[in-house]
């Protein structure tokens, strides 16, 4: 295949001309006309129209550009790549995390990561999990945490947090005064619950189906950092996640025991194809060692008695 040809034919069609060409591509003019020539000959069709020394591309011109446009998409992306490289080496980690974790505990992680002394460069994307799992099968991130309902296939993974769901109740809020709050605590008031199609979401409605109660849903979310949003807003009463509830401690928000059992699940996930970088592992280990700390807190905001 020419490739330098057809890379000479894209830049005259994208420039305007074989002078401009020639500039972008530091060759001479009469090089550029001896590859387009080059490359009509072998393609057996002509490109352009010469009249008067200018060059014309013809109708085949045009629907061939659009084909070498694609291919170069593909080239492009090598390139941004190997720059990526160039710049950050393999000093670089790509994390992809859903809402609840990557809004607020991914940053507190990196604040603790002294990048800059590290010399290390963190792209970080919040997403939904089902994107987190596509970026992760497409080999464009490193790390991954994503809800448990997701599929893992072709995935390493591990459970990264299992944690019981707290109450999440506005300041001064009646139920604040209790330390555990039931199902039935909760019907009376305004209701702040998942999409019933989220797995902890669905949990919670069959511990509420159980105990008969039938809460008063004002609003479904997928996120439990909205649902913690709308609680410090005062539109009603969550159980939320306990990590994601960390970052509203002390933020007009109160968090309380749930008397039943119902878990928040997080997966760690990785490209099988490659293992992770010792500076990901460093990362790995400041998140877990993160998550521990977080938890305690929130143990101990629990274990407030209420006055």
């Amino acid at each position: 295949m020419l490739l330098r040809e057809i890379e000479v034919f894209r830049a005259v069609m994208t420039a305007g001309s074989a002078s401009k060409a020639a500039r972008l591509l530091n060759v001479t003019q009469p090089a550029i006309s001896q590859s387009l020539r080059k490359l009509e000959a072998h393609a057996g069709i002509l490109l352009f129209q010469r009249l008067h020394g200018k060059l014309y591309p013809t109708r085949e011109a045009a629907a061939l550009l659009s084909e070498v446009n694609r291919c170069f998409v593909g080239m492009d992306a090598i390139e941004h790549r190997l720059r990526s490289l160039r710049q950050f080496g393999t000093g670089r980690v790509r994390v992809a995390s859903l809402p609840g974790l990557g809004l607020g505990f991914l940053p507190r992680v990196l604040g603790q990561a002294m990048l800059a002394e590290r010399k290390i460069s963190v792209s970080l994307q919040i997403m939904s999990s089902r994107d987190v799992r596509t970026r992760l099968l497409a080999d464009e991130a490193d790390i991954g945490l994503m809800a448990d309902e997701v599929v893992l296939t072709g995935l390493e993974h591990s459970v990264f947090l299992r944690a019981a769901g707290v109450v999440a109740l506005p300041l001064h809020h009646p139920l604040a005064r209790r330390q555990m709050i039931t199902p039935a605590d909760l019907a009376p008031y305004p209701f702040l619950g998942l999409n019933p199609e989220d797995g902890a979401g669905g949990r919670l409605n069959a511990i509420f189906a159980a105990h008969g109660v039938l809460p008063d849903t004002v609003v479904e979310t997928p996120y439990s950092v909205s649902l913690c949003e709308l609680v410090r807003q005062g539109v009603g009463v969550a159980v939320v996640n306990p990590v994601t509830a960390f970052d509203y401690i002390g933020r007009d928000l109160v968090l309380r025991r749930f008397s039943e059992r119902i878990e928040y699940t997080v997966v760690l996930a990785m490209p099988a194809s490659l293992p992770l970088s010792p500076i990901a592992q460093q990362l790995l280990a400041l998140m877990r060692a993160r998550l521990q700390e977080d938890l305690r807190v929130v143990e101990q905001e629990l274990e407030r008695v209420p006055g």
